[in-house]
């Protein structure tokens, strides 16, 4: 319960440092948004968002290619994408509270996954990931 509340807070804190985003509060109020599409067609994101992402993708894909299943390795790695969006976030308006919809339970899966001690457990969390990874991509472009 205590790492999940340093999550919340760090996380608070990091997006309210995205541009134009005036209070960690908005932040809270994308987790319980339905993720929907922009009237039909998918979000744009910003180059950096797109591109980790997609690394995160083939770092999954590689991964589940190897023989040794290191599931916190998987995790920080995962995780490293996943600061690079944050300290790089340039989007705005209904586009960036989308993200967030998509990447806060994302960041907290990872986050799990990288103190994940069970391998019966670290498989379901990775599961989540793709869904989170899939649902972005399914809702957001270059």
């Amino acid at each position: 319960m205590k790492t999940n509340t340093l999550i919340l807070l760090f996380l608070c804190f990091a997006f309210s440092n995205c541009k134009n985003e005036t209070k960690a509060a908005a932040t809270a109020t994308a987790i319980s948004l339905n993720l929907k599409l922009n009237d039909g067609e998918k979000w744009t994101a910003n180059p950096e968002t797109h591109e980790s992402v997609l690394k995160m993708d083939a770092i999954i894909n590689a991964f589940k290619n190897e023989q040794q299943k290191d599931y916190q390795l998987l995790g920080k790695n995962l995780s490293k994408q996943t600061s690079y969006i944050i300290k790089n976030c340039s989007m705005e308006g209904e586009s960036h509270d989308q993200l967030h919809v998509v990447l806060l339970p994302m960041l907290d899966a990872i986050s799990t996954l990288k103190e994940s001690e069970n391998s019966e457990k670290s498989k379901k969390i990775l599961t989540e990931i793709e869904a989170y990874i899939d649902a972005y991509f399914n809702h957001f472009k270059l």
